[in-house]
């Protein structure tokens, strides 16, 4: 697909999140579920896996909701992994097949493009937001 638009099915649902279409500084990563975009990707579309976050209709949910500052575990990995991990940015196609997937409890999400960790928690306000929509949150963990 163009653009890096995400797809979508034939009920309406989306098939797969937009992919970055910049790998610069732009970048940031939903505090809820890690997916990655740039700034404009979320401003303009919102996050798929959030959409009770509305991103797409109000920049500073975009600012509050997101981070630039996402990095790898920090688990103790061996050298080859934590070099492979080094990327702080994994692809998902199957996240429902997916060990990295379940590893980082993303499976349930749509494919895309993810951190693997944020140190930055979500605000309380949207906390309650996810409360009230029945979604679980789970603050980053504290080494």
């Amino acid at each position: 697909m163009r653009g890096g638009g995400g797809g979508m099915m034939d009920d309406g649902g989306v098939e797969h999140a937009q992919i970055p279409n910049s790998f610069g500084h732009e970048l940031r990563a939903c505090l809820r579920c890690r997916l990655v975009k740039t700034y404009d990707q979320f401003r303009e579309n919102g996050c798929e896996n959030c959409p009770f976050l509305d991103m797409d209709k109000d920049r500073d949910n975009v600012v509050s909701c997101t981070t630039a500052n996402f990095t790898g575990p920090v688990l103790p990995l061996s050298e080859f992994i934590a070099q492979i991990l080094a990327c702080r940015i994994i692809s998902l196609m199957d996240p429902n097949r997916s060990w990295a997937a379940r590893w980082l409890r993303i499976g349930r999400f749509i494919p895309g493009c993810y951190t693997l960790a944020v140190s930055e928690e979500l605000p309380e306000e949207y906390q309650g937001m996810c409360q009230d929509n029945n979604v679980q949150y789970f603050p980053p963990k504290r080494p």
